[in-house]
């Protein structure tokens, strides 16, 4: 499944874009925003892999919301505007679309974003400061990561290891094959077997409480 944001002030063009979503069973929108500062706040708490991403907006426009971040996910620029199109492909950006957009262009973008996540190299460990030494773990032995102060609990199948780092860091390394789910945890996705309104199951039995601002981000578990 990709997760995919909407941001763009204008409600019409949110209209727009979701109307042509309709047909990707593969994409998800995760949430919409209509301010760029918004969805900072969305793309820290969480792993994004398109983000419809308008230009001209009130206090942070869209390039702005670009340069912010360390490590942004993919990125289409959706805007009115075509002089900026060099400024955005400056930035590495998947493609521009100009409004209003059509069908046929917006597929060709959605298969520039599929190609790009395909010749990504997934990579199935991780490494963490434990203790004074580094470790490397494997992902698919991770059932969840929980906060702890300045540190992660990462509770393995048999084990449960204390990490020198945070929960937004670690997301950052784990490639969309983990979720968010509350302001402490983080779940393997391929781990989950149940999700309810108030929690996650995992195959071992543990049940995750999902927070309130978290509760889309499950929908997409299962």
């Amino acid at each position: 499944m990709i997760k995919a944001i909407i941001v763009d002030d204008e409600p019409l063009a949110h209209q727009v874009i979701l109307h042509h979503l309709e047909s990707y069973s593969d994409i998800k929108v995760v949430s919409q925003h209509f301010s760029a500062k918004d969805a900072l706040y969305q793309l820290a708490k969480s792993t994004i892999d398109v983000v419809f991403l308008d230009i001209n907006m009130p206090e942070l426009s869209g390039l702005e919301l670009i340069q912010s971040l360390a490590n942004p996910p993919q990125i289409i620029i959706v805007s009115a505007y075509e002089e900026y199109a060099l400024a955005g492909y400056e930035l590495n950006v998947t493609d521009y679309l100009l409004k209003p957009v059509s069908a046929q262009r917006l597929q060709q973008a959605i298969n520039k974003v599929r190609e790009r996540i395909s010749q990504t190299p997934k990579s199935k460990t991780i490494t963490l400061k434990v203790d004074r030494e580094k470790r490397k773990l494997s992902l698919d032995t991770i059932e969840y990561i929980e906060a702890y102060g300045n540190y992660v609990k990462v509770h393995q199948e048999d084990q449960t290891i204390l990490a020198t780092t945070t929960l937004k860091q670690i997301l950052e390394q784990l490639l969309g094959s983990f979720t968010q789910i509350h302001k402490s945890y983080i779940v393997n996705n391929s781990k989950v077997i149940a999700v309810t309104n108030e929690h996650v199951e995992l195959d071992t039995g543990d049940k995750i409480k999902i927070g309130k601002s978290f509760k889309e981000h499950s929908k997409v578990l299962l």
